[in-house]
């Protein structure tokens, strides 16, 4: 069976998307081939980093990628999913081939402030609502093709 391919998409690809792309490939890569991008790529967010090792997945060695770069190689996804606001996310760029677009709307870790320990509290808050976003497309994505 083919797989699905998820592109999700934000403002830098230094948080949110990292976020979701490596939850979907640890939680379904049987399933999904998730990619993420960003429409300004920035840095990896050392926070979002730490975050994630606390759940034993490690995106240290991610690189931030364009969106703008992926839709000039002509690349074909099943779904595009904005995880930042809705203004955002209507700069992407329509794929080819595209069924579905969605747009999850989350708080992006970069704006966080406060201590480390403040941020990272903030931000596992973000991380634990992709990952049930994520659950949530797996559980509906399976009742609907099985």
């Amino acid at each position: 069976m083919e797989k699905m391919n998820v592109l999700f998409v934000c403002v830098h690809n230094s948080a949110r998307s990292q976020m979701a792309e490596a939850f979907l490939n640890q939680l379904a890569s049987n399933t999904f081939k998730a990619e993420s991008a960003g429409f300004e790529p920035g840095n990896l967010n050392p926070i979002v980093v730490e975050a994630m090792k606390e759940k034993g997945i490690d995106i240290s060695n991610n690189q931030t990628k364009s969106v703008f770069d992926l839709y000039k190689q002509g690349r074909i996804y099943h779904y595009v999913i904005a995880v930042c606001d809705a203004t955002s996310a209507e700069r992407c760029p329509i794929f080819p081939g595209v069924t579905r677009r969605l747009n999850w709307s989350f708080e992006d870790p970069g704006s966080f402030t406060g201590t480390f320990e403040e941020k990272l509290t903030k931000t596992r808050l973000v991380r634990d609502s992709i990952k049930a976003e994520i659950e949530n497309l797996i559980k509906t994505y399976q009742q609907v093709n099985f």
